[in-house]
């Protein structure tokens, strides 16, 4: 029986927008009588891919464009469910440490909620599209030098004293909300061969992992995709782990990454990513950030769609996949698509373009006509 057409209940937890958890609560077990804390996440378009098909050698592909959630990246997912059990739970702080879209995330939702957030950040980690939303949404900033492991480790301590409740993806709940991103593309499309998804802290191949495997206990599918975790080549903790048939990342000192979002060197879900890409006979990989810079690029001018360089990991990784046969022509293959361009504009503005200036309205019709009759 077909997942999408099994009879539905309308449930809240995606923003009000009626999300088909058929009957099954236990696929997000909040208490009854939590007040949800909603942006209006959820719902993230499955764009198929068409103009860079043959760029990626495939027949079939589709990008989860999580850019698109309330604050423009797929972390609104599990911070809606976790700011409802810290509003549920009574709590005074919430904090976390980010490279940037968690911070983000968390500001909005704790506004929302009334509650006060503090954020620990990287000092010159964090592009200005992210931090810029964090200082909106009134959040108490420490800017710590190093990576983005110090600024865990302080939030690690100041939670094992009781002085914050954490909301980076340690916590629990967070995990619950970003699984349905899983949930999201089975509905959608039914079983797709691969699931390609940028790996930093690992949350999220975490998340999308016990999403499938939930389902499938459920029967609700009859075979798990395989997942690609895709890493930069300044920092993959796990890609290295991953080859050497470990089962706790190898930690990488000071990553370096044009992809901040992903450059994280001690993921704390490292284990339990190894354990779901194994589980699901799936690989983790590495890509450059010249390859995440033509991704993008590919995105963009493609199919329209503008992601983070983060996100594109996931293309670079699935283009690199295809090239090396890992992944065949006509698997059925999803790439998540994490966050907005928006979030680093420096970065887009690397990308090469043609401009032109104009003095005055006269020369700038004559350009005009000169480059439509080229």
């Amino acid at each position: 029986m077909e997942f999408r057409k099994r009879p539905s209940i309308s449930w809240d937890m995606l923003g009000g927008r009626p999300f088909r958890l058929w009957r099954y609560k236990e696929l997000i077990p909040i208490p009854d009588d939590v007040q949800i804390i909603s942006l209006g996440e959820g719902g993230t378009p499955l764009t198929k891919l068409v103009k860079s098909l043959d760029q990626l050698g495939l027949r079939e592909a589709y990008a989860k464009f999580e850019g698109v959630n309330s604050t423009g990246s797929f972390k609104d997912r599990g911070m809606t469910v976790a700011m409802t059990m810290a509003k549920y739970l009574k709590v005074p702080l919430v904090a976390c440490a980010s490279t940037g879209n968690t911070s983000a995330s968390m500001t909005a939702y704790a506004s929302r909620a009334g509650i006060k957030p503090l954020i620990v950040l990287p000092k010159g980690r964090v592009a200005r599209g992210k931090l810029s939303q964090a200082i909106l949404h009134g959040a108490r900033i420490i800017l710590i030098e190093g990576g983005f492991d110090n600024a865990l480790r302080v939030i690690l301590e100041v939670s094992r004293r009781g002085i914050v409740y954490p909301l980076n993806s340690i916590n629990p709940w967070r995990i619950e909300g970003q699984k349905t991103i899983a949930y999201e593309i089975i509905d959608e499309i039914g079983d797709p061969d691969w699931i390609v998804v940028p790996v930093g802290n690992a949350g999220n191949i975490t998340a999308i992992w016990k999403g499938l495997v939930e389902l499938k206990r459920f029967g609700l599918i009859d075979e798990l995709p395989r997942l690609a975790g895709v890493q930069t080549a300044g920092a993959a903790p796990l890609v290295r782990a991953f080859k050497m048939g470990l089962e706790e990342p190898l930690p990488v000192e000071n990553p370096e990454t044009i992809a901040t979002a992903i450059g994280i060197g001690r993921p704390v879900h490292g284990s339990r990513a190894l354990r779901a890409v194994r589980g699901s006979k799936g690989i983790f990989l590495e890509v450059s950030d010249e390859e995440i810079l033509e991704a993008q690029r590919i995105l963009a001018r493609y199919e329209g769609l503008g992601v983070e360089p983060a996100s594109a990991a996931s293309i670079a990784g699935l283009k690199k996949l295809r090239e090396e046969g890992i992944v065949d022509r006509d698997e059925k293959v999803i790439a998540i698509a994490t966050g907005h361009a928006l979030k680093d504009p420096d970065t887009a503005l690397l990308h090469e373009t043609t401009s032109y200036e104009a003095k005055d309205i006269r020369e700038a019709l004559t350009l005009i006509q000169r480059l439509t009759s080229a």
